[in-house]
C-alpha cells in the first residue's frame, strides 16, 4: 500500500528535486518531470504550473543554464543543466533536507514507541 499523496509535501522541495534531476545531466522540463515520477515510483509529480516557473526562477538565480536542443522525439526543446552555483546549491539543500528528514524521523520513532 502506498502512502497518501500530499501535494503540500512538495512545497519547498521543488527546487531541490529539480537540482537533483539535473545532477544526472541536461534535461528538458518534461524530461525532469518524467524522471522524477519514474525515480519515485509515481509518488512525486511536478505539474507544469510548478515546474516551469521554478526552472525560470532557478535560471535567473544562476543555478541553471539553458540552451536549445533536440529531444528524443526530434522536437526542439530547452535543455537545462546545472551551473557551478547550482551544484553548490544542491549540496547545501541536500544537507539541510537530510538533517530535517532525520529530525522528523526521530520524532516519528518516539511517537511510535509511546
Amino acid at each position: 500500500m502506498k502512502p497518501n499523496r500530499n501535494p503540500d509535501m512538495l512545497r519547498g522541495t521543488v527546487e531541490l528535486l529539480i537540482l537533483t534531476a539535473l545532477s544526472c545531466g541536461a534535461r528538458h522540463g518534461f524530461g525532469i518531470a518524467r524522471w522524477l515520477e519514474a525515480t519515485s515510483d509515481d509518488e512525486l509529480q511536478l505539474e507544469e504550473g510548478s515546474l516551469y516557473p521554478a526552472l525560470h526562477r532557478m535560471e535567473r538565480r544562476g543555478w541553471l543554464e539553458a540552451e536549445w536542443g533536440i529531444s528524443e522525439n526530434k522536437r526542439q526543446v530547452k535543455l537545462y543543466h546545472l551551473t557551478a552555483r547550482g551544484r553548490a546549491r544542491l549540496r547545501s539543500e541536500t544537507e539541510g533536507w537530510t538533517a530535517f528528514a532525520a529530525a522528523v524521523g526521530r520524532v516519528l520513532q518516539t511517537a511510535q514507541a509511546a
